[in-house]
C-alpha cells in the first residue's frame, strides 16, 4: 500500500498551468564551505522573481553535495524548505527534490525529501549506464511510493542515455508520476516522450515541462498533435525546470507568462522565433556547450557573481571553471540582450534577501 504523500488540488493545478522552476545553484565561500546567507539569499530571490517552485540537489546544486565527505544534501534541502516555509506564499509554489543513484540510495534520497516537506522528486537516471530499462522502471516504481515522481530525460553528453519509445510507454502508465522534465536536446527524442503521454490513458495526469536549454522558447510554444485510436490528442509543453532559469529568473518568469498568453492564440508571430534564438544564445554562454558543458556551473555562478547574490564562482570541484572565451560570451549577452537580465530588480532588493528574515 502506497503511502506516497499527493500533490494538492491547488498544486497539481498549477504544475499543469506551467510553472517557472529555478534549478538551485549552491553558495560556497571562499574555502568552498556553504555559505548559507547567500544560500537562502538565492532561494528568496526564485521565491520574489515569481517563480512557481524550486529544484534542489540536482545538476546546478552539484552531485558533489552527496558525497561522504562533503555531505551537503540534508542542508541545502531544508534551507530551501524553510525559506519556502518562511515566505507563507499566497500562491501555489512547488518544492522538488532531487533524487538520483541506484535504488537503495533513491530510495533514502526520496524519503529524506519527503521527511522535509518536498512535494516531488525530480528522478535522475544518470549514472546507471549499465542497468536495463526494465530496472529502471522498477526504481521508479518503488520512488513513487514515497514521493510524486518528476521525470527526467536527460541529454546522453552529461550523463544521460537514449531510451525506446516502449520504456516511455511503460514509464508514464507509473502511477505516480505526475511530471517529465525533457532535456534530451534533440527533437526526436522530446517527440517520443509527449507521445507516449498521448497515447497514455494518464495523459491528463502529467504535466511535460522543457528542459532543453537549447529550444526553451519553441518547446513552450509547440502544441504536439497525435492520432490516438482515430482521435486527434493534443499536448503542450506548460513550463520548464531548468538550470538556465537560476539567472535572469524574474525575467524568465516574465517570459512564461507571456508565452502562455499567445500559445492559445492564434496570433503567433514568428518574432517569437528570434526570441528563441536569443535565450539559445544566453544559453550557450552560461552552459558552456562549446566546451561539452564544462563551465556550465560557474557560468550560472559568474552571473549570480555579477548581481551580488553570490561572492564567487568557486565550486566543490576545484577544477570546474568557467572554459576559455566563456567570460566574453557572457560579456556579450550583457551587451547584445539587455532585456533578457533582471539586474535592476536584483540590485532592488539584494540586501533585503542577505539581511536576516524573521
Amino acid at each position: 500500500m502506497s503511502t506516497r504523500k499527493s500533490l494538492t488540488d491547488e498544486q497539481f493545478r498549477a504544475l499543469h498551468e506551467g510553472l517557472a522552476i529555478p534549478a538551485h545553484p549552491l553558495a560556497l565561500n571562499e574555502q568552498r564551505q556553504l555559505d548559507e546567507r547567500r544560500q537562502r539569499a538565492l532561494t528568496r530571490y526564485y521565491i520574489a522573481s515569481g517563480a512557481g517552485g524550486v529544484a534542489v540537489g540536482v545538476h546546478s546544486t552539484q552531485f558533489e553535495i552527496r558525497d561522504k565527505d562533503v555531505n551537503l544534501l540534508e542542508p541545502v534541502l531544508r534551507m530551501a524548505a524553510e525559506e519556502v516555509d518562511k515566505a507563507k506564499l499566497d500562491r501555489p509554489f512547488l518544492k522538488v527534490a532531487g533524487i538520483c543513484g541506484p535504488t537503495e540510495q533513491a530510495v533514502e534520497e526520496a524519503k529524506l525529501a519527503a521527511r522535509l516537506g518536498y512535494d516531488m522528486g525530480l528522478l535522475s537516471m544518470g549514472g546507471l549506464q549499465d542497468w536495463s530499462e526494465e530496472q529502471l522502471l522498477e526504481r521508479t516504481r518503488a520512488i513513487t511510493e514515497i514521493i510524486p515522481v518528476f521525470g527526467f530525460y536527460l541529454q546522453p553528453s552529461v550523463g544521460g542515455r537514449i531510451f525506446s519509445f516502449s520504456f516511455w510507454e511503460q514509464f508514464v502508465n507509473i502511477p505516480g508520476v505526475m511530471a517529465i522534465k525533457m532535456a534530451p536536446f534533440n527533437r526526436y527524442q522530446t517527440i517520443d516522450v509527449v507521445r507516449a503521454v498521448c497515447y497514455s490513458s494518464r495523459r491528463d495526469e502529467i504535466a511535460l515541462y522543457t528542459g532543453n536549454d537549447d529550444n526553451i522558447v519553441t518547446d513552450l510554444l509547440t502544441t504536439y498533435r497525435f492520432q490516438v485510436n482515430g482521435q486527434p490528442v493534443e499536448k503542450k509543453i506548460v513550463g520548464g525546470l531548468l538550470g538556465h532559469w537560476a539567472v535572469w529568473t524574474k525575467k524568465a518568469v516574465e517570459l512564461l507568462e507571456e508565452v502562455k498568453q499567445v500559445r492559445d492564440s492564434h496570433e503567433l508571430s514568428a518574432e517569437w522565433l528570434t526570441r528563441n534564438i536569443e535565450v539559445t544564445e544566453a544559453n550557450a554562454a552560461f552552459f558552456d556547450p562549446a566546451n561539452h558543458f564544462e563551465g556550465c556551473i560557474p557560468g550560472i555562478h559568474e552571473v549570480l557573481r555579477r548581481q551580488g547574490l553570490l561572492e564567487g564562482r568557486w565550486c566543490l570541484n576545484p577544477k570546474e571553471e568557467l572554459s576559455p572565451g566563456q567570460m566574453e560570451e557572457i560579456d556579450r549577452m550583457y551587451r547584445d540582450y539587455p532585456h533578457l537580465n533582471d539586474d535592476d530588480f536584483v540590485a532592488e532588493h539584494l540586501q533585503e534577501w542577505l539581511g536576516e528574515q524573521s
